[in-house]
């Protein structure tokens, strides 16, 4: 079954783990945000009287509503099966100082006759020849376990039965029955007894997910003993521990002030200087999405080593992509500027200062993508603007902290990566264009001639990747000035001069006076915005400008409002807008003083968001609803920096 939708994510700094609008538990990483995966199937269920299982994630009967306790990472999931009349909250929580995962159930009898109730979980893990999973049931607690780890599931009330082999099948009557305490599969089933609830009557279970890797505590009584001390915790206090955590969280990183300026962002949404019930709307939902942005933003990121996660995984199988779950040194670096809108500069800093110099190559390159722990990700291909990007991106960081040792610190990474960037264009500039730097040896030659560009689509040479070592070069002229090393400068500027008039002269239709995003076709494509906003190097208000932007509006922007990334776009059907397309055009607006233009592309972004506040990779015009990868950091950080250039 594929499971592509991440509705809600909740998580610590070692846990993260992902649930349907219907409340089921679809993936959980342990201990980094992207490996590994531990879970093929979770279906939780209830036996009510004598039925056969009620699955709490899917029946004819059942009724949901699915919310975010307010300002924090707990999702709660109201299931109401209305042939019994029995109402199920179910709320999944991780605690911030302990890595356990916590699913507190209530049950409420909404019935005019007593029902006795079974509540019954079925877990079928990740298996594979080398790492086989098998289970055992041990002092009422169900271990799945392989060589690498053991996969505990357990609760304070005692097991009522289970069943440890072809679970799959007997666990649909609501009936189980095991003779045995060790099995070899890879999927068990568990039940425990809720007992007979009255009219009116509620009754509560707390179940518990532990994993220990199997490299220190090895033995199943150690593992026991420390279960032990789990079943002693008080839930309802870790629950309201969880829940003022990230209350603190949202209120210490409100870089925007959205709470504390409310009338202020009412005008900035609405261009209405009187704030009204509309208006207040319209600043609630942007304040849903701008709060999930800070809460998703942590859940992303790699505590210990910086790398940040471009989404929760949602393609294992790579049946529709090449998979999700990795740090693209790009997308991380548009995350970053986000991280320090909403005053997450520590984030940041180890972002560069440790995982950046750690993933680059002898060579000074990044590579396509990246393990958040900093290994190397399966890669198809080399885009250079990767490489480009982390300079810009350190001296964008240093433009807010002013931090001097932080430039100093990346200084030699950069520096290594600038003149990889000098020898690139030698084999790709024609007409006798050349940038060199330092001792950088005319002969040598980049890996490739040429590059993939920022979709990963198309090898070439490319507007924005240009434009990206463009601003690579300006970026690190800025660094060597802040640091005084003047003799380094000039020709820095010089570099970036000859990129800017080889782009200008190469990159420009002069038919239609347009930009054109390579050098092999004509192609309309939103990544052409990138020679303006980010990296600044042609003029905004230039006429080529206006004109691609004009192109822009006439073959990119769909009949809802938002903007495809490039024509006959065929990535899932095309067609579709995509978020960070929409609000690349925002930031253009934003910066022409097209203010009106830019406020309904913000809302274009803001209505297309989830129930939850998740912003996705795309929007299906057809329903306005969030499509394919929900949670997608770019998404979200582009919406930061757009909400950020129209409150200055």
């Amino acid at each position: 079954m594929n499971k592509y939708y991440n509705e809600a994510i909740i998580g610590n700094k070692n846990i993260v783990a992902s649930f349907s609008e219907k409340g089921e538990m679809l993936r959980l990483f342990y201990p980094t945000r992207d490996y590994k995966q531990f879970i093929e199937t979770m279906h939780a269920g209830v036996k009510v009287n004598d039925s056969n299982i009620i699955y709490l994630h899917e029946d004819i009967n059942n009724e949901y509503e699915q919310y975010y306790t307010e300002n924090t990472n707990i999702i709660n999931t109201k299931i109401k099966n209305t042939y019994f009349n029995l109402a199920i909250l179910q709320t999944d929580f991780i605690p911030i100082s302990k890595d356990i995962i916590v699913k507190k159930l209530t049950f409420t009898n909404e019935n005019t006759i007593d029902l006795n109730v079974n509540f019954l979980m079925y877990s079928k893990l990740l298996s594979n020849n080398n790492n086989m999973v098998g289970s055992k049931v041990e002092n009422n607690i169900l271990m799945q376990y392989s060589h690498d780890y053991t996969f505990s599931i357990f609760s304070k009330t005692p097991i009522l039965s289970y069943r440890l082999n072809n679970s799959n099948e007997d666990i649909k009557s609501g009936v189980l029955y095991d003779k045995d305490y060790i099995g070899m599969a890879n999927d068990s089933g568990i039940s425990f007894d809720i007992g007979m609830l009255k009219p009116g009557e509620s009754k509560e279970i707390e179940i518990f997910i532990h994993i220990n890797e199997n490299n220190e505590k090895y033995k199943f009584d150690e593992i026991i003993e420390e279960i032990e001390k789990i079943r002693k915790i008080d839930t309802n206090k870790e629950l309201e521990n969880t829940k003022k955590y990230w209350e603190e969280f949202v209120k210490s990183h409100d870089g925007l002030e959205i709470f504390t300026k409310k009338e202020k962002w009412q005008t900035l949404l609405t261009g209405e200087e009187q704030t009204n019930e509309s208006t207040y709307k319209k600043y609630l939902e942007m304040r849903k999405v701008y709060v999930r942005s800070i809460l998703l933003f942590p859940l992303l990121s790699n505590e210990e080593t910086g790398g940040i996660s471009a989404a929760i995984e949602i393609d294992e199988a790579r049946s529709k992509s090449g998979r999700y779950s990795y740090c693209w040194p790009r997308d991380a670096v548009f995350v970053t500027k986000a991280l320090d809108i909403l005053k997450m500069e520590e984030q940041t800093t180890k972002y560069y200062t440790n995982f950046s110099i750690e993933t680059q190559s002898k060579n000074g390159m990044w590579e396509q993508r990246f393990y958040t722990d900093a290994r190397l990700a399966p890669c198809w291909g080399y885009q250079i603007d990767e490489t480009a990007s982390i300079i810009y991106g350190v001296y964008e960081h240093y433009k807010i902290t002013k931090d001097k040792n932080f430039l100093k610190e990346t200084h030699e990474m950069c520096q290594k990566a600038i003149e990889a960037l000098a020898k690139f264009p030698l084999g790709t500039f024609p007409n006798g264009v050349s940038v060199t730097f330092g001792n950088c040896n005319s002969k040598e030659r980049f890996i490739t001639h040429e590059s993939y560009d920022l979709w990963e689509m198309n090898e070439g040479i490319h507007l924005y990747s240009l434009s990206a070592i463009y601003a690579a070069f300006k970026a690190m002229a800025q660094i060597k000035r802040e640091l005084n090393i003047v003799e380094a400068i000039e020709e820095l500027e010089n570099n970036a001069e000859k990129i800017k008039e080889y782009c200008i002269n190469n990159f420009y239709d002069k038919n239609i006076k347009t930009l054109k995003r390579n050098n092999k076709d004509n192609i309309t494509d939103i990544s052409m915005l990138g020679a303006v906003v980010p990296f600044e190097m042609i003029d905004k208000s230039s006429e080529i400008v206006k004109n691609t932007i004009e192109k822009i509006d006439l073959n990119l922007r769909t009949y809802t409002g938002g903007y495809i990334r490039f024509e006959n776009d065929n990535y899932l059907g095309g067609n579709n807008p995509w978020v960070i397309s929409t609000l690349w055009m925002t930031l253009y607006n934003i910066e022409t003083k097209k203010l009106e233009e830019a406020r309904k592309q913000i809302e274009f972004v803001t209505k297309t968001a989830t129930n939850n506040g998740f912003l996705a990779e795309q929007v299906e015009n057809e329903t306005m609803r969030a499509k394919w990868v929900i949670g997608l950091g770019w998404s979200h950080a582009m919406y930061i920096i757009a909400l950020t250039k129209l409150f200055k």
